[in-house]
């Protein structure tokens, strides 16, 4: 039985997953070699980002089960993966929300404080006063009040706005949200939002969810945040959006085409705050990877429902199997 690995580990990392999973031969693939190993192993663990051959996967016959490094597993769920009944599949959903959360509040206060535009003109050194906008008094709507959305929620509870929210299992409303609808109440739910905030999965129902004819639903003069994946957000819609003052502002985590090509729009505009897809990013992210990664082996072996088990449908866990930092 292999377990084979593609994030980036180093020796500690590779002993700790050996002692939760002494029956295993643990092997480090790496980006490098993870096309080659993957059809040899029974558990992967990781994220490829390079190409891989799937059907030579599937093919093989072995895999057993995928935990992703991810929250996001457009990397991993590809048709016959979401097809089979014999290959489970969990993320690292919501194992990095306060990271992630971090980073939305980098992106909100650039954008209000029109950050972008004082760091020009520091560029160009020259000390002028410009205005700003308030987050204070705002409502601010969260698509996907997943485990990143939750954390954003009570991250803004102190900062006296009122918080809306819609998510596919709208259940276990936190106190903190005033309202929380089903999905299918977004554009309710951008009426009355003065912030968008995006922390919802990439699948086949929210690819391209944000076009020309969502933007127009806001409110006209609202900032949009987008914390989630880049395909949600047509990128065309985006500028046109900005351009005609419908947005006046937008903080990117994430982009349609990523690495964002030099000749886009969106990097010339002075209302957009643009960061290249770190919202995850943590001194500590391999050690809490590593960690949930035992805990799950653990469950995995003892014949339990692991943490963050994904409905392969839909593209993330349930609610109630969240990983929400239980030891065991």
């Amino acid at each position: 039985m292999r377990i084979v690995l593609c994030y980036p580990v180093n020796e500690k990392h590779i002993a700790q997953i050996q002692a939760a999973a002494p029956e295993f031969e643990v092997v480090n693939a790496g980006q490098e070699r993870i096309d080659e190993l993957l059809p040899t192993a029974d558990i992967f663990i990781g994220h490829a980002k390079v190409p891989v051959n799937w059907d030579r996967v599937l093919q093989a016959g072995r895999l057993r089960w995928i935990q992703s490094s991810a929250a996001g597993l457009d990397h991993c769920l590809v048709p016959g993966v979401i097809a089979s009944d014999d290959i489970v599949v969990s993320s690292a959903s919501g194992l990095f929300a306060p990271q992630v959360a971090e980073q939305t509040f980098s992106l909100l206060f650039g954008v209000l404080r029109r950050a972008p535009l004082f760091f020009r003109a520091e560029a160009k050194r020259q000390f002028v006063r410009l205005p700003t906008d308030d987050l204070r008094g705002k409502t601010v709507g969260i698509v996907g009040l997943g485990g990143n959305g939750r954390e954003i929620a009570r991250m803004l509870a102190p900062w006296q706005v009122r918080l809306v929210a819609t998510d596919y299992f709208p259940v276990q409303q936190p106190t903190e949200v005033e309202q929380l609808w089903p999905a299918e109440e977004l554009d309710r739910l951008l009426a009355e939002s003065d912030i968008v905030i995006l922390t919802l999965p990439l699948n086949d129902n929210t690819r391209g969810l944000f076009d020309r004819e969502r933007f127009q639903q806001m409110r006209p003069g609202s900032y949009l945040i987008n914390v989630a994946r880049g395909g949600i957000v047509k990128e065309a819609a985006l500028v046109d959006a900005l351009q005609s003052g419908q947005l006046a502002g937008a903080g990117l985590d994430v982009t349609e085409v990523e690495p964002l090509p030099p000749d886009s729009a969106l990097w010339d505009d002075p209302s957009v705050m643009i960061s290249p897809h770190v919202g995850a990013q943590s001194s500590r992210r391999v050690d809490d990877t590593t960690r949930l990664v035992c805990i799950n082996l653990r469950r995995f072996q003892a014949g339990e429902p692991v943490y963050n088990r994904v409905d392969k449908q839909l593209g993330f866990p349930h609610p109630s199997a969240m990983y929400r930092g239980q030891t065991q």
